[in-house]
């Protein structure tokens, strides 16, 4: 079972952009808000948000959780234990294509506080995509409890199975979406992500600081917030 969404975005999560870029509790100023909406518009008028998925049924294995009827295997504690209890997986990848990145790039050449701020609206906007499209598989399969998105990197999920992730999926064919020889998604602003479902209902959580790759300069971290994973 496989899909593909094509994702349409009215507008981009500002708050979640000015969270990245440090704003708590402390409100930006009208010309930071100015130049926000400014890059907003620019990313709306090129960006193509779209995202593939596909569902297989998996099976616990000695390394992790092995897709079944691929070579892909989820390798870990952390992604075990966050599959636990269910009998399918949702692998999917999203991207804002690679029209993001140009203005972004173009930013860089005249102005780094546009740039920092297109970056993070970016940031924020991949996340809006996944949101869309965990929404439409939850439709699709509602049958069916689901746990979070859960994304290699995170935990000892490692992030080398990126290539052979979006093989599996025909990532590249369907929506031009490749992984560098450093495990890079490109387009930047892409995400890829697994989604466990299950028959019966399963515990719902973060995983939390302490399995995270980043935890040592989490900037969220280091401020005492959280990224929301």
């Amino acid at each position: 079972m496989n899909g593909q969404l094509q994702v349409v975005l009215q507008n981009l999560n500002k708050n979640e952009a000015l969270r990245y870029m440090g704003y708590g509790d402390t409100s930006p100023d009208e010309n930071i808000l100015s130049m926000m909406n400014e890059c907003e518009k620019a990313l709306l008028a090129v960006i193509k948000p779209c995202c593939v998925y596909h569902v297989f049924d998996i099976e616990e294995v000695g390394e992790g959780v092995a897709v079944c009827g691929t070579s892909l295997v989820l390798k870990g504690d952390a992604i075990r234990e966050h599959l636990a209890g269910c009998c399918k997986v949702v692998l999917m990848a999203a991207t804002l294509s690679a029209h993001a990145d140009r203005v972004i790039r173009r930013y860089e050449a005249t102005d780094m506080t546009r740039a920092v701020m297109a970056d993070f609206l970016a940031s924020a906007a991949v996340e809006q995509v996944c949101d869309a499209a965990e929404d439409s598989i939850g439709q699709e399969f509602s049958a069916y409890y689901r746990t979070w998105r859960f994304s290699p990197g995170y935990g000892d999920l490692p992030l080398d199975i990126q290539g052979s992730f979006l093989d599996v999926l025909q990532a590249q064919k369907r929506i031009g979406l490749n992984a560098t020889e450093n495990n890079i998604l490109t387009p930047r602003k892409s995400v890829t992500a697994v989604i466990g479902l299950s028959e019966n209902e399963i515990q719902k959580g973060r995983q939390g600081c302490s399995a995270c790759n980043m935890k040592d300069v989490c900037q969220f971290r280091k401020r005492g917030d959280h990224c929301g994973v």
